[in-house]
């Protein structure tokens, strides 16, 4: 079976982090993302979508976007279905977000100006020692294909 979804919009909110009573990180916000088809004469449409973040990703969430930011969201579909105060059946639909993506500028991030975000330093990345690797020799030079 598949669950997975992909979307890319821009926060309706500021996503603000909360913890679970075991002392897990959640934050939840939405993203609202313009439908492809326009009629003709008439304004773009836009849904909004209610998406959930857990640990490292809700903390990412939290520390980098703020609303209006555009971001890139990867995860699965989840409902939930509950009674509301009045006794009637409810379904609720939300995106668990798995990985999120920076899709703008800094500056629309609103990571540029923001005097309480601190910078990650830059990934580094080390180049191979050849001498770990050993050379493959073929022994039989013929072209011969087994097939």
């Amino acid at each position: 079976m598949i669950n997975t979804v992909a979307l890319m919009g821009r926060l309706t909110y500021d996503p603000e982090i909360k913890q679970t009573s075991g002392g897990v990180s959640v934050v939840r916000f939405q993203i609202a993302c313009d439908r492809n088809y326009q009629k003709s004469g008439t304004e773009r449409q836009a849904d909004f979508i209610d998406c959930v973040a857990w640990r490292q990703t809700a903390e990412f969430v939290s520390r980098y976007f703020r609303k209006g930011s555009m971001i890139a969201v990867e995860g699965s579909i989840q409902t939930q279905n509950y009674t509301d105060k009045n006794g009637n059946n409810r379904k609720s639909t939300e995106v668990l977000a798995n990985n999120v993506s920076f899709c703008g500028s800094k500056a629309e991030t609103g990571t540029a100006n923001n005097a309480f975000a601190q910078p990650e330093p830059a990934p580094s990345y080390s180049s191979a020692d050849s001498s770990d690797f050993e050379e493959i020799v073929q022994e039989d030079e013929e072209d011969d294909l087994p097939f």
